[in-house]
């Protein structure tokens, strides 16, 4: 009692403190809360999902679909290669074109002939210039061979040096909508700053160019063609290139023709235009598509998940796993799983409880004999032979509870042994033959019983399963005949084997009384016992419910039977093992 009250007073000591502490330290108060709360590892994950608004796995799966995704988008922002290409494309066609018209001028404007000196002659040259680039949108330029300009197809007058820039017709005068412009301006500005124009010299327009502002030119006048990209103060790129003016292979001057890269920053804007619509309209479908996988990934885990807490916080009822198996994936696997697991666990439940319900009964029973004993044997006026015989009673009944618990206890480990143990071969004969001898040696000396082997089957004899458990169930029913069995009768075990390679049998027939017909399936039930007089208290009724159980765990079976004659008398009873072959 002293221990009791201590123990008292020590708890309330410990919760005077907490007490103390959570109103001096509100901190202290609040971490105690939360750490009582975290645990339960459910009610942490319960929490988790009331405080989460999107699943992680399902932005796990977002984010793994949409990153290709993205990926091509900033590709097909970023064409540096492509528009490389459009620039030499562009370099070429100036090339061509300006051979062109370099070949004109080099026909028509031109003073001389074969045997004398040749020249340009730089007012027709100006003139057909004017005439042949004009037309295109291309500026040129006309050098002499001496550096001098000759010609500038931008310049409307070289007295004067008036510019001309071109306007575009009157039918494209009419402005765009100020959302094409905005377009326009952002396509233009993120063209500008994906193009890595800072690799090109700066083009400055000088008042009165001369032949050393542009180095293609001077390479021109040399007799090979040249070009060259400069960037403007604007962002824009010029390209540039320049041919000589030949005749009868000699360089009378320089042409260079130049022209901006709107085109190719057209093109280029098409281009990302069409990608990044492409990449739009496929971002939508992978994230449609993301989310429909999610769903029916995350969705049934969430519904496994909540089933499985309820199973777990029921007290009375029984929840139901939802089934889900005929998604045919590994989801239904799953669920196929867990419901087979939940059957499992409920059966294992219901057995604990009926087994925990019979040992109390059966124990009962022998402890109700031993106080009724002890009572009687206690009392000072009972005569010596009737203690005697009482203390004999409790005696048996104490041998009687010592087997029950060993019997019990070997049961209640039987189930978590088969579960952790592993199939493999036995070989029957070998298996039977030992335990035939080992029993016709001491069956016969106690109680005049023969016990016999037969074998019906060819070999081999390899069954599936573990020896030591088979044992176990042939010991069982052999014990179980020979308690049946008269004196100077047969316990014949006989080896066969089903036919076309199935599993193999094995009889145990004695000579008994053989067994009730309405008990042959109550005889495999926990604590079932119907002995001789001579045999009572020395059996739990376990055993063949062990053996069932053994059976039943490798995937044999186990049944038994009465052995009649022609007339209907019974001759004895026949217990049928059924064992898996190895093959």
């Amino acid at each position: 009692m002293a221990s009791v009250t201590d123990g008292t007073s020590g708890s309330a000591k410990r919760r005077s403190l907490a007490s103390t502490l959570r109103r001096l330290l509100p901190k202290f108060r609040r971490r105690v809360r939360a750490v009582t709360r975290s645990e339960t590892p459910s009610m942490l994950r319960r929490r988790r999902r009331a405080t989460r608004r999107h699943s992680p796995l399902t932005r796990r799966i977002l984010l793994l679909n949409i990153v290709p995704v993205v990926l091509l988008a900033l590709g097909a922002v970023y064409l540096s290669d492509y528009e490389d290409e459009l620039i030499d494309a562009e370099l070429a066609s100036l090339l061509v074109q300006g051979e062109m018209v370099a070949a004109g001028i080099g026909e028509v404007a031109v003073i001389g002939g074969e045997t004398t000196a040749n020249r340009l002659d730089a007012e027709a040259a100006r003139q057909l210039l004017t005439r042949l680039v004009r037309p295109t949108g291309v500026r040129a330029r006309l050098f002499s061979e001496t550096g001098e300009l000759l010609g500038d197809s931008a310049v409307l007058s070289e007295t004067g040096r008036i510019h001309i820039q071109p306007l575009p017709p009157p039918e494209e005068l009419p402005a765009e909508p100020p959302s094409q412009r905005w377009a326009d301006r952002i396509g233009d500005w993120l063209g500008r700053q994906l193009s890595r124009s800072d690799r090109f010299p700066a083009y400055v327009e000088h008042a009165a160019p001369s032949l050393r502002d542009f180095p293609e030119a001077n390479s021109a006048l040399r007799g090979f063609n040249a070009s060259a990209v400069r960037i403007m103060s604007d962002g824009r790129l010029l390209l540039s290139a320049a041919v000589p003016v030949q005749r009868y292979k000699q360089v009378l001057g320089a042409l260079m023709l130049t022209r901006d890269n709107r085109a190719i920053a057209a093109s280029l804007r098409e281009v990302r235009a069409d990608m990044l619509t492409i990449a739009v309209a496929a971002l939508g479908i992978t994230v449609l598509l993301s989310l429909y996988l999610a769903g029916t990934i995350t969705h049934p885990i969430v519904r496994l998940a909540r089933a499985a807490d309820e199973i777990r916080l029921a007290r009375e009822s029984r929840p139901e796993i939802p089934d889900l198996g005929k998604r045919g994936d590994e989801i239904g696997d799953l669920n196929d799983a867990l419901r087979s697991m939940t059957d499992a666990l409920w059966q294992r439940i219901n057995t604990i409880e009926s087994f925990a319900a019979d040992v109390a009964h059966e124990l009962k029973n022998p402890l109700t004999s031993l106080r009724s004993a002890i009572e009687v044997a206690a009392r000072p006026s009972l005569e010596p032979e009737q203690r005697a015989k009482l203390m004999a009673i409790v005696v048996q009944d104490i041998e009687r509870l010592n087997r029950l618990i060993s019997d019990i206890s070997d049961a209640s480990r039987l189930d978590a042994e088969l579960m952790r143990g592993e199939f493999k071969t036995v070989d029957l004969k070998t298996l039977l033959s030992d335990m035939v001898q080992h029993y016709a040696a001491i069956a016969a000396q106690k109680a005049g019983v023969e016990v016999e082997l037969r074998l019906s089957a060819n070999p081999p004899y390899q069954g599936l399963g573990h020896d030591g458990r088979y044992g176990q169930v042939f010991r069982n029913v052999i014990d179980n005949a020979l308690s049946f069995s008269p004196r100077g009768s047969r316990v014949l075990v006989e080896l066969s084997r089903e036919p076309r390679n199935g599993p193999f049998v094995v009889t145990i027939d004695d000579e008994g009384s053989g067994i009730p017909e309405d008990n042959l399936e109550s005889i495999f039930q926990r604590f079932y016992s119907e002995r001789p007089s001579e045999h009572f208290g020395q059996h739990s009724g376990l055993g063949l419910s062990i053996c069932r159980q053994i059976m039943e765990t490798f995937g044999g079976s186990i049944t038994a039977s009465n052995r009649k004659a022609p007339d209907g008398r019974v001759l004895g009873a026949r217990f049928t093992v059924t064992v898996p072959a190895a093959s």
